[in-house]
């Protein structure tokens, strides 16, 4: 390990205590908005769509050179928040939750499983933290969640045995499973898009908004197309 390595371990270590804490705090903005219902999820949704959308086209600007590409830069921008933020607050029941889920467990396994295993990186040049591990990781959080809904869902119907579980829920549980892994490879996607956007602009976060998290595009990187997705089969569902 050299000593550019050592030093990013000690940083990350030094930082644990205000990311914990700043994660705590937004998850209890997060969850405050569901529970007071009404416009307020949808408020926080279009504040942080807003706050997205100028971190992304700060990127965009720093970038780019030629006015053409930072034009569709900043397009993109708009058409690929604005969108995933409309879904978002289309989203209703199950998908919601589904949504919101996906992306915290995700997160949370690709950094604990990442952080445990390590081994071979992605793609080293875009985002050197994120290994095959990490992703993995962050499949197998996301599906077991997808799966956990199933088991609440039916043991609220009253589907309490093995044999009642098996024939009934497993079929669900099996492709919930295979839709959370596969919204958790779309979140780390929408990372690794931020990461190269950011590495063309030479930052290393969006912004300084979040202390120990960066800015606001950072922690929402993931949740954009995990929204679209997810919007577009609630659509399609109804």
């Amino acid at each position: 390990m050299n000593e550019g390595e050592i030093g990013a371990k000690a940083t990350r270590k030094s930082d644990l205590p205000v990311r914990l804490l700043s994660a705590l705090a937004m998850l209890a903005v997060l969850i405050g908005s569901l529970l007071l219902g009404g416009p307020w999820f949808d408020v926080l949704v279009v504040l942080v769509a807003i706050v997205t959308f100028g971190e992304f086209v700060l990127l965009v600007v720093m970038a780019t050179t030629g006015a053409i590409w930072r034009a569709v830069g900043i397009l993109f921008a708009v058409v690929y928040v604005g969108l995933a933020a409309w879904m978002l607050v289309g989203l209703e029941g199950d998908f919601l939750l589904r949504a919101l889920g996906a992306v915290i467990f995700t997160d949370t396994g690709a950094y604990f499983v990442g952080r445990a295993i390590g081994g071979p990186r992605i793609a080293p040049r875009i985002s050197p933290s994120k290994t095959w591990a990490g992703l993995f990781g962050g499949m197998l959080f996301s599906g077991l969640f997808m799966v956990g809904i199933v088991v609440a869902t039916y043991y609220i119907r009253d589907v309490r045995t093995v044999g009642e579980f098996i024939d009934l829920a497993m079929p669900e549980a099996i492709m919930m499973f295979g839709f959370g892994a596969v919204l958790a490879i779309a979140a780390q996607v929408g990372d690794f898009f931020e990461s190269w956007l950011k590495r063309k602009a030479g930052v290393k976060d969006s912004s300084k908004l979040i202390p120990g998290h960066g800015g606001v595009f950072d922690r929402v990187d993931g949740l954009l197309p995990v929204a679209l997705i997810v919007g577009v089969i609630m659509t399609m569902a109804y």
